[in-house]
């Protein structure tokens, strides 16, 4: 009886044994798939707070071109050397934060950059005058600029010479 009994606890003890290292590897992959999620939990947590600090930025920026608009117009009325220097500051501040003035004018007519605000003899698509200017951010159009569009325009006489060869 003793034999048994010594049998079944050394069974019972090498069952244990061989049970130890899968649960090891068990929990060892448990801790590496927990520490995973964490890692990527973390890298996710700090691309949202990027996110939230350029999406702020962003907003800033955005209200601050009505203020450069309405200093630029100021600046065009008075020629004041202060008023100037106060709006070259501001404007390299925008650019400092990635704020670039859109060049648009002489460029064909883009709808995601512009608004047309008014069609005017000239060549066809083209930006003839630029109204209220557009911004990017870091690439990312964030105030569209308002321009007047060429169209050609045929005249009348244009129109009964093309009449006049149709008949």
């Amino acid at each position: 009886m003793n034999d048994i009994i010594k049998n079944s606890m050394k069974k019972k003890q090498n069952d244990e044994e061989d049970e130890l290292p899968k649960q090891i590897e068990e929990w060892k992959g448990k801790y590496l798939r927990a520490l995973a999620d964490y890692h990527n939990l973390e890298k996710r947590s700090q691309e949202e707070k990027s996110h939230v600090h350029v999406f702020a930025a962003e907003m800033v920026l955005v209200k601050l071109l009505p203020i450069v608009d309405t200093l630029e117009r100021a600046q065009e009325h008075l020629k004041d050397t202060g008023l100037g220097l106060a709006l070259k500051e501001l404007e390299s501040f925008l650019v400092m934060h990635g704020v670039k003035k859109m060049s648009v004018v002489g460029r064909f007519f883009d709808p995601d950059s512009m608004e047309c605000i008014e069609v005017v003899e000239g060549e066809e698509n083209m930006v003839i005058t630029e109204l209220r200017p557009g911004y990017t951010l870091h690439d990312k159009v964030i105030r569209v600029a308002q321009v007047k569009v060429g169209k050609k325009i045929e005249s009348v006489n244009d129109k009964s010479a093309n009449i006049q060869m149709n008949n």
